[in-house]
């Protein structure tokens, strides 16, 4: 199951950041955006958990955001902690890219239908959640 998943992930990666790519942003970057502008500002640790990323991968994206100015960085009261916010040019960055993103979710949703679309959507929140309990436990 995991050769397959991770072989649909990189297919659906593909299309999205074709569409994405006349706006400078990738994938990732979007996705951070997007909880962003959901959570708020928070500590990279819990952001990380959200997305289910490695420590490393996160720290390489959030730099190459923190660059653009897409993204604010602040330090907690425990100096090792960081904490992630959305700046103004996160926030037009987002919302140039939501139409674009919209219309690719419209096209696969429409080409799988919904109720493949509404099972994957499912499916995923389980296995994601399945992982974390089971990293949590090791």
């Amino acid at each position: 199951m995991c050769g397959s998943l991770r072989r649909a992930a990189r297919a659906l990666t593909q299309i999205y950041e074709r569409e994405l790519r006349p706006l400078g942003l990738r994938s990732t970057q979007l996705t951070i955006l997007q909880v962003l502008s959901r959570t708020g500002e928070l500590p990279q640790k819990r952001l990380g958990e959200i997305l289910a990323m490695d420590s490393t991968s996160l720290t390489r994206t959030l730099a190459v955001m923190l660059r653009h100015g897409w993204i604010t960085e602040r330090r907690g009261e425990d100096r090792r902690e960081r904490w992630i916010g959305m700046a103004r040019a996160g926030e037009k960055k987002l919302n140039h890219a939501l139409p674009v993103w919209e219309k690719v979710q419209a096209r696969l949703r429409r080409e799988i239908g919904p109720q493949s679309w509404n099972d994957l959507m499912q499916l995923t929140r389980q296995l994601t959640h399945l992982a974390a309990i089971e990293g949590d436990s090791q």
